[in-house]
């Protein structure tokens, strides 16, 4: 296990002795847990896009027919350019 240090405002640091007293845990735990949820996230959020500009290379896009089609669930018009 590694350690790591980081600086952080006085606000923060407060907010944080809050919550670890509310939650009867300490402050690594809730760090630790908090930046594995935040770097989860993160990943989720770049393989996304990733695959995202993967599937417009190939061109792979949705027809102004699908977005009609989906808006409309909604009650939502989509006006065509």
């Amino acid at each position: 296990m590694s350690t790591v240090t980081a600086r952080v405002s006085d606000e923060t640091a407060s907010r944080l002795d809050a919550l670890a007293k509310a939650t009867n845990r300490n402050k690594p735990f809730l760090v630790a847990n908090t930046l594995e949820r935040f770097l989860e996230e993160q990943a989720w959020q770049i393989a996304q896009t990733v695959e995202s500009l993967d599937q417009a290379d190939r061109g792979e896009f949705t027809t102004a027919s699908e977005v009609k089609k989906a808006f409309g669930k909604w009650e939502l018009e989509v006006e065509a350019d």
